[in-house]
């Protein structure tokens, strides 16, 4: 029986025991025919809830057989009175309430409470949000759970609904559904909510109205929802290891749910202060749960792979590598991806020992015919020698969770839940390099690390290997190992700049600056906390006593006084230099000029003065044609040059007198190409820029060329670099570093190969200049597995130390795989890692309803 119905027959129970005061009072009174009218409506009452409860609880049930006694009781006082025979009030006034007593215990003991809980996913691939609660709530013998899939919409560019799916039974495209055979699935126009009222209702959708891709059927939404049940709870379909997006943290739609279940504690501060603490349930996630389930219980191996004799040889006794290549991995850099594609598949022939579970995205294949046609005819060939040569198993099942409990680890991008998901499953996450195509050789380990130079400081200072800091001499280029800025898990710091012989290290993904001694790290300053996700500051500045860090995430540009160490926040007209797009906050170029620092966003033509001494800023709007916005500053002869963030004009600015000057006649031969798409196009096209004499000299970034500008006539052409042949027709991160202090030499390094070059602008002549690392030294501060922020929050990062070739092998340079490490750190990310999320989840709820109704 339903709590509601319970709730009825004890509310008829209590009314029959209040006629049996009334009926005492009219006999006594004389009032026979109203006495009889009394004991017909207790009669009544009592065949009503015997009704009740052998409609709910079946035939024979105790209570009913008491209720059949109290109404033969009532017949036959009834007859008595009718036929004005002498009765002894007191005695029958006994009687029935005796009758009663015995009728309510048998039902406060003999008819137990039912729930009934209702679960409404609308897509099958995110059922597993939702499973291990219906699965808990399936086992409770006093639950009714229900699972209904319900229909969605895709909408149209105006918001209109378009086209309807349900996948109840069949997916979009005519496949059956296949939810896990231990589910139950009812019929959306069957179950009724609006009438049965479900005890609780939990979603995965709360979107409502606001998405703008899908929508739930409008009878789905929680608005409505939330008046047709005593509990609404919604649990997110996602899984993280790493923060939210803004977007996630606040919707209208919220406010309908009675209960949020999270991750854990931690990520109540993700989502917005309205939202009243008591809403969320920090307890995990279902979707652990299934593969924590499916991990302790592997499945058989899936007839869809197929698998040859020879392959169910190869995986016998062998670790098997669950490897990942996703959409998001492949548009990023589409060559190279297919490069690695070839390379891991190289390795895996290499080494016996070993098997590869290659799981490509669904729909790869369809994304390379849409979006990358020119590659789709490579990436075909790769998959068809990889199934041809038996490398390993080509898997394409439906249940991502099977797979991961048929592997022992994971490679593949880091962008991906499924890092989360193998993380909670306690087994290894190795995070690929897609630049590695090759297997790691004995050439200069520059080729091993990052390197960030800073002409602030004549490139004293590299900050490498997750905030290991490094130091040569001034323009040297010879760097010795001096200190760790943090505890290594991702790069706190960006770069390091000195004032007045102090060292300062500038915040990059934190909200503190390490002043840095002799024998390393002596003091940390801490700054104002924010809430803040990703990386905090873009860049630091130094100019007479101060260190000036310009903010990205962080709310306020800041001022550290180096004398006084107190910090000024300039929070004014930041969304003049700082704006949200679709992949975060994004924000231009800056420069310090005379006295005053200069900000600009990519696009636009307005730039922030921020007068350094007297901590004033205020808003310039430049008088130019262009709106290009900024994507580099550049000074030369008292003026500040603007390099295109998008479109083709450069433009020459004077401060002081206002004066601009816009240059965009460049070579006909000259343009962009997005290395995305491979399209045309003007975005980006130089990545810095420098002067000797009258002429400035641009790099290209999506440009495919070098450029020179004749500063007095403003023409442009073409600048042949003397050493064309060493960068094999490549321009990726490419930048100029600064005239060398001494003599006609322009300093130009070239990210992609990790070289540095002097050229010598009057003779043509040109150098490599040797960047120089230890090799023993950079070993040893190398990072194998480790705790690291973001999304694979423990993990091996390839590189030419731990490369796949060496994974595979067994050779890990530095920490080793720790398991128990591993499932430490996820457990403060995800509760009840366990695996009990779902009975817990469901536990909570039905106290809550036997407590409080």
């Amino acid at each position: 029986m339903r709590k509601a119905q319970k709730q009825q027959a004890e509310e008829l129970v209590r009314q029959m025991e209040e006629a049996h005061g009334q009926l005492k009072k009219y006999i006594e009174q004389g009032s026979i025919l109203s006495a009889m009218e009394l004991l017909e409506e207790c009669q009544n009452g009592g065949i009503t809830l015997g009704t009740l409860i052998e409609g709910t609880e079946g035939e024979g049930h105790p209570t009913v057989s008491l209720l059949e006694e109290y109404c033969e009781l009532s017949y036959q006082v009834h007859e008595q009175l009718s036929e004005k025979k002498e009765i002894n009030t007191n005695k029958i006034y006994k009687l029935l309430r005796q009758k009663l007593i015995r009728i309510s215990n048998s039902l406060k003991n003999d008819v137990r409470v039912r729930f009934e809980i209702a679960f409404f996913p609308y897509k099958v691939s995110m059922w597993d949000s939702l499973e291990s609660v219906y699965l808990a709530a399936k086992e409770d013998p006093d639950c009714d759970a229900y699972c209904v899939p319900i229909p969605y919409y895709d909408l149209n560019p105006d918001r209109s609904f378009g086209k309807m799916h349900y996948e109840g039974n069949v997916r979009p495209d005519g496949t059956p559904i296949e939810y896990p055979k231990e589910i139950e699935i009812t019929d959306w126009q069957e179950y009724n909510f609006e009438e049965r009222r479900p005890d609780v209702i939990f979603i995965h959708n709360i979107y409502d109205n606001y998405n703008l891709v899908t929508s739930v059927h409008p009878r789905y939404y929680s608005s409505n929802l939330k008046q047709y049940t005593d509990r609404l709870v919604y649990i997110p379909y996602y899984m993280t290891s790493g923060g939210m997006s803004e977007g996630q943290s606040f919707l209208p739609s919220y406010m309908n749910a009675d209960y949020i279940v999270i991750q854990s504690p931690m990520f109540r501060e993700y989502f917005d202060a309205r939202i009243p603490d008591e809403k969320f349930l920090p307890l995990g996630s279902p979707k652990a749960d299934r593969v924590i389930r499916k991990c302790q219980n592997p499945p058989a191996l899936p007839k869809e792979w197929g698998l040859s004799d020879a392959q169910l040889k190869s995986m016998t006794g062998k670790k098997v590598y669950f490897y990942n290549t996703s959409i998001s991995g492949m548009l990023a850099a589409t060559e190279n991806f297919l490069k690695k594609m070839q390379y891991v598949f190289q390795c895996f022939e290499e080494h016996e020992n070993v098997c590869i579970l290659w799981r490509p995205h669904p729909l790869l294949e369809a994304t390379f015919h849409s979006m990358r046609p020119e590659y789709e005819d490579e990436y075909k060939k790769l998959k068809k020698y990889f199934v041809e040569k038996e490398i390993g198993i080509l898997d394409t099942t439906a249940d991502i969770e099977d797979s991961i409990a048929l592997s022992d680890a994971y490679i593949g991008d880091a962008g991906t839940s499924v890092t989360a998901l193998f993380g909670v499953a306690g087994k290894p996450v190795f995070i690929l390099n897609n630049e590695i195509h090759e297997k790691p050789s004995k050439d200069c380990c520059r080729k091993k690390i990052g390197i960030g130079f800073d002409f602030q400081e004549r490139d004293q200072f590299v900050i490498i290997q997750r905030d290991k800091l490094y130091v040569s001499a001034p323009d040297a280029y010879n760097y010795q190992y001096f200190c760790d800025l943090s505890d290594g898990r991702c790069r706190e710091y960006s770069q390091i700049l000195q004032i007045n012989d102090k060292k300062y290290a500038c915040p990059f993904i934190t909200q503190n600056i390490l002043r840095i001694g002799k024998n390393g790290v002596e003091k940390k300053i801490e700054l104002k906390k924010e809430t803040v996700e990703g990386q905090t500051f873009i860049y630091g500045w130094k100019y007479d006593r101060y260190l000036i860090l310009v903010p990205l995430n962080y709310p306020a540009l800041v001022r550290f006084d180096t004398v006084t160490e107190e910090c000024l926040y300039i929070r004014e007209h930041m969304d003049v230099y700082i704006k949200e797009t679709e992949d975060g906050k994004a924000t231009g170029s800056s420069v310090i000029y005379q006295g005053s620092l200069y900000i600009a966003y990519r696009t636009g033509s307005k730039v922030c003065r921020f007068d350094i001494e007297s901590g004033n800023m205020h808003v310039i709007e430049l008088p130019v044609q262009s709106r290009c916005g900024c994507y580099d500053f550049a000074l030369y002869r008292d003026e500040i040059w603007i390099l295109p963030y998008t479109g083709k004009t450069l433009v020459r600015w004077n401060p002081q007198t206002g004066e601009v000057r816009e240059y965009a006649d460049y070579p006909e031969e000259f343009h962009c190409v997005n290395p995305v798409d491979g399209e045309i196009c003007w975005a980006q096209p130089f990545s810095n820029m420098a002067f000797y004499g009258d002429y400035a000299y641009l790099a290209p970034l999506y440009g495919n060329m070098f450029l020179c500008l004749d500063i007095r006539t403003g023409q442009f052409t073409q600048w042949k670099i003397p050493f064309a042949e060493e960068l094999e027709n490549k321009n990726k991160n490419i930048f100029f570093l600064r005239w060398e202090p001494e003599g006609d030499c322009l300093m130009l390094y070239f990210g992609e190969c990790k070289k540095l070059y002097s050229i010598n602008m009057e003779t043509d002549a040109w150098k490599e200049i040797e960047i120089r690392f230890d090799e023993e030294e950079i070993k040893e501060h190398a990072v194998g597995f480790c705790e690291h922020l973001g999304i694979a929050r423990y993990a091996c990062f390839e590189n030419d130390f731990n490369s796949l070739d060496r994974i595979l092998g067994g050779a890990i340079v530095r920490n080793s795989f720790d398991r128990d490490r591993q499932l430490s750190i996820y457990s403060e990310m995800i509760a009840n890692i366990d695996g009990s999320c779902g009975r817990k989840t469901y536990r909570y709820l039905k106290e809550q309803i036997e407590r409080w109704g």
